[in-house]
Order: structure tokens, then C-alpha cells, then sequence
């Protein structure tokens, strides 16, 4: 199914949605893997379970794994492989769980909120 070219405010709004939005559900794949998984796993993840929506490129998963590792909430090795160059393999940390814990709460807290305020049924 084609889709029409978005205009640029939708295509800003998107980008602006997505930022936040990326690095809690990268945090949400990391918190239920059994395992550490490298990005090209955690790509894979996300592109089966959306239906026709793409969140975001293969290629702009790496930056926010980056920050996600920097400020802690994820830890990574690198592994040889032996089908191609080395992995990079990723697992949430204590800290990323706390911090997802906390992020959800957050989430259903303001779809609560904008839900009620697309409904009509919040009022100032």
C-alpha cells in the first residue's frame, strides 16, 4: 500500500515523536532478550513487530545504542563472527532497567493523557 509524501510538519512532528520514542523501545527489546543481541538482531526485532510502520532506519539504531551505552543504561562486547566483521553485542544494565521502569510509567502516564485529550474527554 502506497502511502502519500508526508508534508514537512508531519515529517518534523515524526522526527521529534520518534526521538524519545526510539531509545525507550530499544531499552523495552533489550529488557525482554534472553540474550545480548547485536543491532542488526534488534533492526530485525523491530521490523517484524510493526505492521506498516517503519520507526526508524537500520543505520540510525547504532548512534542511539551509542548513547543509550554511554550514559549507562546498556553495556556491550564485541564478539569475532564468522560470517562477516565482528559484532557488537548489547544488554541493558541495572541502570537501564531502572531507567525503563521509570520511562514506562512515563509512556502510559502521557498516552493516558493525550488519548483522553484526542477523545475530548479532557478538559482545562
Amino acid at each position: 500500500m502506497t502511502h502519500p509524501e508526508p508534508s514537512p510538519a508531519t515529517r518534523k512532528f515524526q522526527k521529534e515523536l520518534n526521538a524519545g520514542t526510539v531509545s525507550f523501545v530499544l531499552l523495552g527489546v533489550l529488557s525482554h532478550a534472553t540474550e545480548p543481541l547485536y543491532g542488526y538482531q534488534i533492526a530485525k526485532q523491530l521490523e517484524t513487530g510493526s505492521e506498516d510502520v517503519t520507526m526508524m532506519k537500520q543505520g540510525a539504531l547504532y548512534p542511539v545504542l551509542r548513547s543509550l551505552e554511554k550514559n549507562g543504561l546498556l553495556a556491550s562486547r564485541v564478539e569475532p563472527s564468522l560470517s562477516g566483521p565482528p559484532r557488537r553485542y548489547y544488554e541493558i544494565t541495572e541502570t537501564g532497567r531502572e531507567a525503563f521502569a521509570q520511562w514506562t510509567t512515563i509512556w502510559h502516564h502521557n498516552t493516558r493523557f493525550v488519548d483522553a485529550v484526542l477523545k475530548g474527554s479532557y478538559h482545562v
